[in-house]
């Protein structure tokens, strides 16, 4: 059986790959795509007459594949069908490193399933906190109880926007300009950062246009999102590179830390780095674009 590690909360989450978790052919080697994250989906691309089914594929999957650096979060049922109190079952027995909560509406969602969480953790002898959660926001109610929900459990790493059904209850359908989901993209960012968060944004289903999903992904990037879920691994290089920082913008993180250190070691808090005034509030950032530099092999420094 395959033991992967503990999960980190706080890692590269560029690209998040859903996948359906009943097709062995398609999940066996997802791993070689080079996605940050896959998403075992056993909700919406599962029919309901292979629920059953879906979980038994998951299992085999988590137990016997090695996925090495690829974090593997399953996309459970929603909470107001019979599945998921199984789904996480599943998920924590076969040692899933998160799972995502799906139509996510209230911060009792959130301890509700940690709570189930934590007893299959229990019953299968893992590891008490192993289980990583997030959550996706696909309502208007989710999106208004966003930072209860993003600050309901420690376990919680993320939140995510579902575009499909977050404009089908909006009465509205996709923008290329943003417009339509603008509001929801904002209010979400701003209660992941307020509880300490990872934020990502939803698919870009049109695989034909190149050019709208450069734009979108452009855009999350500029609105501040840690990543963008994706349906197929063709996204995957773009969205890795327009998220990687640029040359300039590494050498002047590394610039602001090195001032930074030397600053504080000789008691100083506001400093100098390239003719421009620099203090502790800076710092945070430009650690930031080192470590996130560093995961995609642009630095080797230390970021201690």
């Amino acid at each position: 059986m395959i033991k992967r590690p503990k999960p980190e909360r706080f890692r590269l989450r560029r690209t998040m790959m859903f996948m359906n978790a009943q097709k062995p052919g398609l999940i066996k080697d997802a791993y070689i795509y080079g996605c940050d994250s896959i998403m075992l989906d056993l909700e919406d691309a599962v029919a309901e007459n292979q629920k059953d089914a879906a979980r038994f594929s998951l299992y085999h999957a988590l137990t016997t594949i090695d996925y090495g650096d690829t974090e593997v979060i399953v996309r459970i049922n929603g909470l107001d069908t019979p599945h998921w109190q199984e789904d996480i079952r599943v998920c924590v027995a076969g040692g899933a490193d998160g799972i995502r909560i799906a139509k996510c509406e209230s911060a009792q969602d959130v301890k509700t399933v940690e709570a189930h969480v934590l007893a299959a953790e229990r019953e299968f002898g893992v590891e008490e906190g192993r289980t990583l959660l997030m959550a996706a926001l696909e309502s208007p109610k989710g999106i208004l109880n966003a930072y209860e929900i993003c600050a309901a459990s420690e376990r919680m790493f993320g939140v995510a926007i579902s575009g499909g059904d977050f404009r089908k209850c909006m009465q509205t359908k996709f923008d290329p300009s943003g417009i339509d989901m603008m509001v929801a993209r904002g209010q979400m960012l701003i209660a992941a950062r307020a509880a300490g968060i990872q934020c990502f944004d939803t698919v870009f289903t049109d695989l034909d246009d190149n050019e709208g999903f450069e734009a979108e992904v452009r855009q999350n990037k500029a609105m501040g999102f840690d990543g963008k879920s994706l349906i197929n691994p063709k996204q995957i290089r773009l969205v890795h590179e327009i998220f990687a920082p640029t040359e300039k913008e590494v050498l002047q993180a590394e610039a602001m830390v090195s001032a930074f250190r030397e600053a504080a070691a000789a008691g100083i808090g506001v400093f100098t780095v390239n003719g421009k005034m620099v203090d502790v509030a800076f710092i945070p950032g430009a650690e930031r674009t080192l470590r996130l530099a560093k995961a995609c092999g642009m630095y080797e420094g230390d970021l201690v």
